[in-house]
């Protein structure tokens, strides 16, 4: 048990289910995220009349993200502070030769992508599954290093023969935007959830009626509350990276995810689509 509970991430997991919180588990959810140090040495009746709220609506809410009382999330927290990710993983000394170096740098990705399967929402993943097979068209934006991302879920997504396309540049997307319907998807890759541009490309998107997607990684901005379908990735800045980089790995194991079951529910549909993308490959090459 106690394994288990040092490997479920506390705060993460705070950050995605916010939105669906009550007012007074927002009140308990903003004070250990703010003051995490603090809960470790509380109990619970102390952190009950800190925030003029009940002993039982406290428990309730460590019941409600995965643990079984308010000590058990304590001890989650604990290993989450003391022994920071960024310290285990990827805090790079003098003297680190390159494979040393190299090994911090996988094992950051590989903890980035335990944190996001951590908080792993299996109805929100089937709803998105769903709305993108039964999408007219899928268009996928991204800015910057979200690009990169939006360029390889069109370049997966070509092979399901879903019309699908792709833009990183913002008029670009302001204009294709405004030509969608209430047929079509639209999925938007913000790590941070609050660029400008991409808040007025969902705002445009929205009034066609066109259903929306959010792969981001803070449940409390603004594009994970107004998408239909927000999806979350979990990564933690370090010395040499900041968040927005860690992520990268989790948005397109998202993506796979996404294309693979888009792959497997198509069944023939999807065969015949990739038999004929890797027909019209094979002329490429000697």
């Amino acid at each position: 048990m106690g394994t288990q509970i040092q490997k479920f991430p506390c705060l993460p997991r705070i950050r995605t289910m916010y939105p669906q919180f009550s007012e007074k588990e927002k009140i308990i959810a903003d004070y250990i995220l703010e003051h995490p140090e603090k809960i470790i040495h509380s109990t619970i009746n102390q952190l009950s009349d800190d925030l003029f709220v009940a002993d039982a609506t406290v428990f309730r809410f460590c019941k409600r993200i995965g643990f079984n009382g308010f000590q058990s999330m304590k001890i989650a927290l604990a290993s989450e502070i003391v022994a920071p990710i960024k310290n285990i993983h990827e805090t790079i000394q003098e003297g680190d030769n390159e494979k040393e170096i190299a090994e911090k740098v996988f094992k950051a990705n590989i903890r980035t992508l335990e944190d996001t399967l951590h908080i792993f929402n299996e109805n929100r993943f089937t709803e998105a599954t769903e709305l993108i097979m039964g999408a007219r068209k899928v268009e996928f934006y991204g800015i910057g290093g979200s690009g990169v991302i939006a360029m390889d879920a069109h370049h997966k997504f070509l092979r399901t023969g879903i019309q699908t396309s792709a833009y990183t540049d913002s008029h670009f997307q302001i204009m294709s935007a405004s030509q969608l319907t209430d047929q079509d998807l639209v999925i938007l890759i913000s790590h941070s959830g609050s660029t400008k541009d991409m808040m007025e490309i969902l705002d445009i998107a929205k009034k066609n009626g066109t259903k929306t997607i959010g792969i981001t990684n803070f449940a409390k901005s603004p594009l994970s509350q107004k998408v239909d379908i927000p999806l979350f990735t979990a990564s933690q800045e370090t010395d040499y990276r900041s968040e927005a980089l860690s992520s990268r790995i989790a948005q397109l194991s998202i993506i796979d995810a996404l294309y693979v079951n888009v792959m497997a529910k198509q069944d023939n549909l999807g065969k015949e689509s990739l038999q004929k993308m890797r027909e019209a490959i094979s002329l490429k090459k000697l």
